[in-house]
């Protein structure tokens, strides 16, 4: 393990991460460039998963001594921001909004599950920490904006987006690892038989209705969608 992603790794200042142009932080300029490091990590955390982005990974695939790297970022915790904020770029914040902050709000989380999904390791690395990128903040501006018709405060409003992200986030995780460990169909029905016998033994009312009520949908995106439903429609806008 480097330095660099060892304990206590907490990343640079945002404002000289952020505000300063795309250079080394010290010494020669090398023969690549923050984009080309950013870059290639998020492609190795979208083929292999977020463990396998490691200094001396990200270094091998663009051809440099892993000490260069550290011009650029100076530990993995850095690293992650940039990679967050480079794919967050993919975000459209450009709809137009419809006045109707549920529904609006609903569209947003809409897109970060379908954005999650397109890079899995942001379920886990996006509740972690707080990334500060200028297309991070372009998004937020978006729901933001989505979410002024409500009638909540700034801070409300930053409360709220806030929730929304963690919930896409935990139900993308979740839903990732489900479709990891999907169940073969003979499993799956016999877990069926299981419960259908359970909910007969009279100890388990609850149960017994629940799984006599109608059948809902349960395509990923229908559950999603039901889930989504009420949380946004559930919200207070007092």
């Amino acid at each position: 393990m480097t330095r660099a992603e060892g304990a206590g790794a907490t990343g640079v200042d945002p404002r000289e991460l952020w505000l300063t142009p795309d250079r080394p932080r010290r010494g020669r300029r090398p023969a690549f460039s923050r984009e080309a490091i950013t870059v290639a990590a998020v492609a190795l955390a979208d083929a292999e998963g977020i463990d396998a982005v490691t200094m001396r990974r990200v270094a091998a695939e663009v051809g440099a001594g892993v000490m260069s790297l550290y011009s650029y970022a100076p530990d993995k915790e850095t690293l992650l921001d940039l990679m967050i904020d480079h794919v967050n770029g993919e975000l459209s914040a450009s709809a137009p909004l419809t006045g109707d902050w549920r529904a609006d709000l609903k569209a947003v989380g809409h897109l970060q599950r379908d954005h999650m999904l397109r890079h899995p390791w942001l379920a886990t690395a996006v509740p972690a920490r707080r990334t500060l990128g200028p297309r991070t903040l372009a998004f937020l501006e978006h729901a933001l904006a989505a979410l002024r018709p409500s009638g909540l405060d700034g801070g409300a409003r930053l409360e709220v987006f806030a929730q929304l992200t963690a919930f896409v986030a935990g139900h993308v995780a979740h839903e990732v690892a489900q479709a990891e460990a999907a169940l073969s169909p003979d499993r799956a029905a016999a877990e069926a038989l299981y419960l259908t016998a359970v909910a007969a033994d009279g100890h388990h009312p609850e149960l017994a209705e629940a799984l006599a009520s109608a059948a809902r949908p349960v395509t990923p995106d229908a559950t999603f969608a039901r889930f989504l439903n009420r949380l946004v429609d559930g919200l207070d806008a007092d």
